[in-house]
């Protein structure tokens, strides 16, 4: 049975490999420049990271882990036969009012590393037989990113690199990252700006998620899995939210029409209520299988053939 990749496409090796240490590097300098007065993301609140100042996300100029390991429970196809290497950081730039990992997201546990012991950490999730290194909540932390895989790399780094992200990204700083991602897995949380605004603090989260998956998709293409693994590509989810309220209709409109009819896209039924969602009625209950059918169907009648649960 296929996989729905598509046909007669060769395994690649990691996009990263293709550049030399000093165009990395250089990457990761022009990642730095955008974090002091800091744009890394669309808020661009314009704090100084270099003179110690902390904006919307909390990140500095350090690395801010919280946690890394082999993770079975991502995506089957990231999850191959050594479960994703998953790195989460502390720190975010929404504020989702239902975050399952508020504790890391946005009250500050984790751990600040320099960029020498996150390149060892990518290195033991190597050793460890991981599929990939999954890079969760990377957005404001991207120069560190870029700079410890610059020294990984050099030290025999060789898995696909995921940006595992909510999907509110800048465009300025994506371009940095072309050529060195090799899979994109923004959320798309929202089709309705008044619930992105309401619920995560992000009233033009619509307009810069379009806008960056445009960007990633330009980058990396559909989805190429082989053997059962995601080599490259976008991998786009969504969480159907009680009520509708995520506006999953819009998103898988504008997945269909304007990315691609074959972008692969996980619809997550796993909301619980979580964080501050008992504060709001619309979201204190999980969602229903209607509701999550529902979504689906929406899903397939804009032909969206890899859209499922995954």
């Amino acid at each position: 049975m296929s996989d729905g990749s598509p046909p007669n496409v060769e395994m690649a090796q990691p996009a990263y490999l293709g550049l030399t240490e000093g165009a990395l590097r250089e990457r990761a300098e022009g990642l730095r420049a955008l974090a002091s007065p800091c744009r890394l993301c669309p808020r661009a609140c314009g704090v100084h990271r270099d003179r110690g100042e902390r904006g919307f996300c909390q990140a500095g100029l350090a690395a801010w882990v919280a946690s890394f390991g082999p993770h079975c429970g991502e995506e089957g196809v990231l999850v191959g036969e050594g479960g994703s290497g998953t790195i989460f950081f502390s720190g975010c730039v929404l504020r989702c009012l239902f975050c399952q990992n508020a504790t890391i997201s946005q009250l500050g546990e984790g751990e600040e590393l320099r960029v020498a012991d996150l390149a060892r950490i990518m290195l033991h999730l190597q050793e460890l037989g991981c599929t990939n290194v999954n890079l969760v909540t990377p957005t404001h932390q991207a120069p560190q990113i870029v700079a410890a895989l610059s020294l990984a790399r050099e030290a025999g780094l060789r898995l696909p690199l995921v940006w595992n992200c909510g999907g509110y990204e800048s465009v300025e700083a994506l371009q940095l990252l072309a050529g060195i991602v090799d899979i994109y897995m923004p959320d798309f949380k929202y089709g309705d700006d008044a619930a992105a605004a309401s619920l995560s603090a992000a009233p033009d989260y619509v307009e810069r998620a379009q806008e960056a998956l445009r960007e990633m998709h330009r980058q990396v293409g559909d989805l190429v899995v082989e053997n059962g693994v995601a080599v490259r590509g976008l991998l786009v989810r969504h969480l159907v939210l009680p009520h509708g309220i995520a506006g999953s209709e819009a998103v898988f409109r504008y997945l269909a029409r304007e990315i691609s009819p074959q972008t692969f896209v996980n619809v997550l039924a796993q909301y619980r209520p979580a964080h501050r969602a008992w504060e709001r009625a619309e979201l204190a209950r999980p969602i229903t299988r209607a509701e999550h059918e529902a979504a689906l169907a929406w899903a397939r009648r804009f032909g969206l053939d890899r859209a499922g649960p995954h």
